[in-house]
């Protein structure tokens, strides 16, 4: 059993700090679904065909933090920290360089360089990107967003590390 030190979002709080809690919390659930593994354990891949482990989420959520804060929000001109033309998808082809500590460092500069600019913004204040259709989004809907990305990708988390080690919780 992992020890639990996730902050719980509010039950009352405005609408900011209600959204800027649960993005915060599933950071946090991240951070507790990679606890107490070695990096050979963060590599391990779900089931065959899929390559998704738990250190390349935690990858992933890098890129997305810095997509949506740094490129799509405030306009930055970033480029991918894993991916590139030739693999997209870089983030999750792990090499036997690729650790644990490059990747959560990477990953929390990330979601400090995302506080820093979030910070600057009020929910309705709108993005530097574009969407496809040529609108930009704004802050809420960039919160909104990433919450349901954290969700998403800290389900298939739970099932990988439940394959893992058997162990599961919220």
């Amino acid at each position: 059993m992992i020890h639990d030190e996730r902050s719980e979002p509010s039950f009352t709080a405005a609408e900011r700090p209600m959204l800027e809690g649960w993005l915060d919390y599933h950071r946090e659930t991240l951070v507790l679904k990679c606890a107490g593994l070695t990096d050979a354990q963060l590599r391990q891949a779900s089931v065959p065909p899929s390559e998704l482990s738990l250190l390349g989420l935690v990858r992933h959520m890098a890129e997305v933090e810095r997509g949506w804060f740094r490129a799509v929000l405030a306009g930055e001109d970033v480029p991918p920290i894993y991916g590139t033309a030739e693999d997209p998808d870089g983030e999750f082809h792990l090499a036997e360089r690729d650790t644990w500590e490059e990747a959560r460092t990477t990953w929390q500069a990330e979601i400090a360089r995302a506080r820093e600019l979030a910070a600057k913004a009020g929910l309705d204040d709108l993005s530097a990107g574009l969407s496809r259709a040529g609108e930009p989004y704004n802050l809420r809907w960039i919160y909104t967003h990433m919450i349901e990305e954290y969700a998403r990708h800290n389900g298939h988390a739970d099932l990988v590390r439940e394959r893992i080690d058997g162990v599961t919780g919220d």
